[in-house]
């Protein structure tokens, strides 16, 4: 049985970030691989950004490998979920950041009454741009100087969404 709050995947279970996640949460932002798309994150950012009711930690057999949270935008006429989403490299290659996006995708859809999702991955994370269209996400189109790169420089971004009859 699932905690209060957790959701279960096929592989990983999503649980709601406490502080006792904090220093598991800064191995993932920290790492140079993940760094360079999440670039900027200490401890205190963590702290403030990535503890809250809307961050998850990704786990695999009771061991955390990476985060996913969303943001809403609860406009009646534009609303939506945002999803961001960092799996330490030690956890790629293994389909876990699919089954942990579809099982946010599914709450976000079936709990809290989206119809449509986005997501926004640097152009060049082909890594995440598979993921993410494993799931259903399909391309909308290249926002330009969209964030600011670890380097800081501004980047660009591929805005994809996902609507709730295309989730797979």
């Amino acid at each position: 049985m699932t905690a209060p709050g957790a959701m279960a995947g096929h592989t990983v279970v999503l649980r709601p970030v406490t502080a006792a996640h904090v220093p598991e949460i800064m191995a993932v932002v920290t790492h140079p691989d993940i760094a360079k798309w999440w670039g900027g994150y200490d401890l205190e950012r963590v702290r403030r950004e990535l503890l809250g009711p809307q961050s998850f930690a990704v786990e695999q057999h009771g061991r955390v490998v990476g985060l996913i949270l969303y943001y809403e935008n609860d406009d009646p006429d534009h609303r939506h979920a945002a999803v961001d989403l960092a799996l330490h490299p030690d956890a790629h290659g293994q389909g876990l950041g699919a089954d942990a996006v579809r099982t946010l995708a599914r709450h976000l859809i079936d709990v809290r009454g989206h119809h449509r999702l986005v997501i926004d991955p640097a152009v060049h994370n082909e890594r995440a741009i598979r993921c993410y269209t494993r799931v259903g996400f399909r391309p909308v189109g290249v926002q330009r100087q969209y964030e600011r790169g670890a380097d800081g420089t501004w980047q660009d971004a591929l805005l994809m969404d996902l609507l709730a009859a295309e989730l797979l």
